[in-house]
């Protein structure tokens, strides 16, 4: 029991939720002005056939997700316009297969038991002291690689055509981002779960558009207010006896739409 009356587990599900909350704050940006959520669902899905993997080869299950997410990244950073498939099409594909064969190889594993709930809605409080230091980590370096990409992925993200006129990379850049957002869903899936993971990006980032005037405060504002909403939702699951990730979404959710009484800033 720590100093201020609240259980150390308790104190662990609020820094890694605010640890996971100062990464989907840009990232979600991105997300939501590229409209790129389906993208994020397709990553989200795929993680459970990481899950799967992960546990059969004896492995951490986030090393498995992250594998996975990073290949799915590739196959869409690389897919060619004259593939034959539209974009949702092959996202959907995706995202539905990897989901099913996630739950085939899982049923195949009869000595293994997981918890389902768990993987698909997350198990904050059930964070260790070695989840933090893989939080933090990387905190620092996707943090650090989003700041050095920030004025190209804000030049592609205007005009694309634009941005390669102009010497971007854009095809690195958009290979770089994908791969950010494959580290993210390994990493908050523990948190809020497969299932819920892309509302971390998106619910904050489209609740800070209603505050911001700057693209840099609107990724501001957006890790802030899912900060804020870990924090509710924690709490709220620790008095009420709900569901820690759904909490915190609902948290999210409830923060947009109070926000979305506020005239939007031009």
């Amino acid at each position: 029991m720590s100093e201020l009356g609240l259980p150390e587990f308790v104190w662990r599900a609020l820094l890694g939720g605010v640890g996971v909350a100062l990464l989907a704050g840009p990232l979600g940006c991105f997300v939501v002005w590229r409209r790129m959520a389906y993208f994020g669902e397709t990553l989200a899905h795929s993680a459970f056939l990481g899950v799967g993997l992960g546990l059969l080869l004896h492995l951490d299950p986030v090393l498995g997700v992250l594998a996975v997410s990073v290949v799915v990244a590739l196959i869409l950073a690389r897919r060619q316009p004259a593939d034959g498939l539209a974009e949702d099409t092959l996202l959907g594909l995706l995202a539905h297969s990897s989901l099913a064969l996630g739950l085939v190889v899982l049923a195949f594993m009869e000595d293994v038991r997981v918890d389902l709930f768990a993987y698909l809605f997350g198990d904050i409080l059930a964070l260790r002291p070695a989840d933090l230091g893989w939080i933090a980590l990387l905190d620092v370096v996707a943090l650090g690689v989003l700041a050095l990409l920030w004025r190209g992925l804000l030049a592609m993200t205007v005009h694309e055509e634009l941005a390669a006129v102009e010497g971007r990379r854009v095809r690195a850049l958009q290979l770089a981002f994908m791969l950010l957002l494959a580290a993210f869903v390994a990493l908050a899936m523990k948190l809020v779960g497969i299932l819920l993971t892309v509302a971390m990006l998106i619910i904050p980032a489209a609740a800070a558009r209603r505050l911001a005037r700057t693209p840099l405060q609107m990724a501001w504002g957006a890790a802030v207010i899912g900060a804020a909403a870990v924090g509710l939702g924690v709490m709220a699951s620790l008095h009420s006896d709900l569901p820690t990730g759904p909490a915190i979404v609902v948290a999210a959710a409830v923060l947009f739409l109070l926000l979305r009484v506020l005239p939007q800033r031009g």
